[in-house]
């Protein structure tokens, strides 16, 4: 038996939920939305399928992340240079077989790729 999973949500903990979701709603150019009183803040952006969600924790995994996200686009020194300017710190720039890719963190440390030419 094989069932069939659409993804609709990335959810990160953070000590800071709410400025963290308001920081990826600016770089991505979505707003916030979400359930304060629940501790979790979503990050919608019109055209996209699937939103980023962020939940209030005491204490966020240490460590490197085992799930993150990865980003395409078309100008990738100007996205990155961008999101420097936001806020993200450079952490990796790799290659491979083609693919050229930037590792970032955002303010509160969790890892993200972009990729592109």
């Amino acid at each position: 038996m094989s069932i069939r999973l659409n993804p609709a949500c990335v959810t990160t903990d953070s000590s800071d939920a709410a400025s963290l979701a308001q920081w990826w709603a600016d770089v991505m150019g979505g707003t916030v939305d979400g359930y304060p009183e629940a501790g979790y803040w979503g990050v919608v952006v019109e055209g996209l399928s699937m939103s980023l969600g962020f939940a209030q924790v005491d204490d966020p995994t240490p460590g490197k992340n085992r799930l993150h996200i990865d980003f395409a686009v078309e100008d990738r020194p100007a996205a990155v240079a961008a999101l420097v300017e936001a806020g993200a710190k450079i952490v990796y720039e790799g290659s491979f077989q083609g693919m050229t890719w930037t590792t970032l963190a955002d303010p509160d440390g969790n890892l993200f790729d972009v990729a592109g030419t």
